[in-house]
């Protein structure tokens, strides 16, 4: 519509134009008319007195009359000539004015119709985008559409299902409302619950009293264990510095192997627990195996069969060809040969004995092959308290060298959680452990031969130190664990 506008105003200013150009052309064809006229009626003026005077006055002086009155005429009619010429300059001066103040106008409308035009096309672009858009918004809107009619259809459905399923049930409850128990039967009901009430209580009752007996159990275990302990450490007052006098108290321990060079690796189909399942299950052979606790991935132990049944083997020591002075992450995951010389890791151990209650062997012997061995009710804690350890002593023929009820947090060199006094235990006594006082016992020290005399070695080697007693150097360890219920994995 601008566009059409905008063609109409130019076409009424060309028509404007036009029409001032034909007036002025008119106006100056009869200006070239009137000069070309004028000279003619001048002379014919001018011959016309010249015959009238031509016989009275002397041929001289009529010519120098006549060319004046000529003069004068030209003259008047130049006059009014300018006159006219002089009113057609202002006359096309001011059509020339208005002529430019509507061209100005034109250009004017010209230049706001060009405008609102840029404007008209922005707005068509927009509005061409916006279609496109509201056409991709109406797509989607088609097809959340289909699914929810799709997901409707899918609820009528259910709900249908849902029905017929809630009308069986009142069918059913009206059923059990129809065969309602008589009097009678209510009054045994009621009886029999009493009775159990009863029983409930007696059981109560029992368990209370047995309660009682072990807590007296305990108190007298413990006085048998500190009496134990009091023998123990008399005799050990008889032993020579660097070894255990007296015979091995368990006659079916069998010796250390230096070497477990005739192990070998066992391969079971079965996802045993621990080498005590796999004992029951039939296993007979010392060696390594493959065991899963459970919650964990299966990975390689060494099960060492005695006393009737199987052990599973977190530490083994034998000749000092593994350096046992290892880093948080080396005692966490385990190193060594499961032939030879090694650590489980504490977490492969925590793994296991999460499954249930395990009891904690220790076996020692020193350099004149003498053998002793301590067993502990033990529990262990996952990573998050770093491994903590805690004791209760079952039995033994040595005098014990672990803190009991207490929380020993494991630590090494490079991850050190206990301070005394001052003292950082894994790096001065070298190896990872369960240190508390940092004397009472390492057995993952440094492996020190008897040659070695001076205390500092000593200190930092493989020793066994009761509370109340000497040093004793040890020739090889053995810790091993064992489930204290053995029908837990049948």
């Amino acid at each position: 519509q601008n566009s059409h506008t905008a063609k109409t105003v130019s076409r009424k200013s060309l028509y404007i134009l036009n029409n001032q150009r034909a007036s002025g052309e008119e106006n100056m064809r009869i200006i070239l008319v009137f000069l070309l006229l004028a000279p003619l009626a001048l002379s014919a003026k001018a011959e016309k007195d010249y015959s009238f005077f031509d016989a009275a006055a002397p041929p001289e002086t009529k010519s120098r009359f006549a060319m004046l009155d000529d003069v004068r005429i030209l003259a008047n009619g130049l006059l009014q000539l300018g006159h006219g010429l002089k009113d057609f300059v202002h006359k096309t001066k001011g059509q020339m004015n208005d002529i430019f103040q509507k061209l100005y106008i034109f250009d004017r409308s010209f230049y706001e119709l060009s405008l609102q035009t840029s404007e008209i096309k922005e707005e068509e672009e927009q509005l061409r985008q916006t279609t496109a858009r509201l056409q991709i918004n109406n797509e989607e809107i088609k097809n959340l559409s289909q699914e929810m009619n799709s997901k409707i259809e899918d609820l009528i459905q259910n709900k249908i299902q849902l029905q017929e399923k809630v009308w069986g049930l009142e069918d059913k409850v009206t059923k059990l409302a129809v065969i309602q128990p008589s009097t009678q039967e209510t009054k045994e009901i009621s009886s029999l619950k009493a009775f159990v009430e009863q029983q409930d209580n007696h059981i109560k009752q029992l368990l209370k009293i047995v309660e009682d007996q072990h807590m007296q159990l305990d108190r007298q275990h413990n006085q048998i264990q500190e009496l134990e302990d009091k023998l123990n450490h008399i005799e050990l007052q008889e032993l020579a510095e660097n070894s255990f006098t007296g015979e091995q108290t368990e006659p079916e321990a069998v010796p250390f192997r230096v070497r477990n060079a005739t192990a070998v690796t066992y391969q079971t189909d079965g996802a045993a627990p621990d080498c005590t399942a796999l004992y029951n299950s039939g296993v007979r052979a010392s060696g390594v195996y493959a065991i899963k606790p459970n919650g964990s991935e299966a990975f390689d132990v060494y099960c060492e069969m005695k006393f009737g049944t199987s052990w599973t083997v977190i530490q083994n020591r034998v000749d000092g060809s593994l350096d046992f002075n290892q880093t948080w992450d080396a005692y966490t995951n385990g190193f060594g040969d499961l032939k030879e010389e090694f650590w489980l890791g504490l977490n492969k151990t925590y793994s296991i004995t999460e499954q249930g209650d395990y009891i904690l062997r220790i076996e020692l012997q020193d350099w004149k092959d003498n053998q002793r061995y301590v067993e502990y009710a033990f529990s262990l804690g996952g990573p998050e308290t770093d491994y903590t350890l805690q004791l209760s002593r079952i039995s033994g023929s040595i005098p014990n060298a672990l803190p009991e009820q207490t929380e020993l947090r494991f630590s090494t060199a490079d991850h050190d959680t206990d301070i005394i006094n001052d003292l950082s235990c894994p790096e001065n006594y070298l190896g990872g452990w369960w240190h508390s006082e940092c004397e009472e016992t390492n057995l993952n020290g440094k492996y020190v031969t008897p040659r070695s005399r001076g205390r500092l070695d000593r200190r930092k080697g493989l020793y066994w130190k009761p509370k109340k007693g000497r040093y004793y150097l040890l020739r090889s360890t053995k810790i091993m664990i064992h489930p204290t219920d053995l029908k837990s994995f049948d």
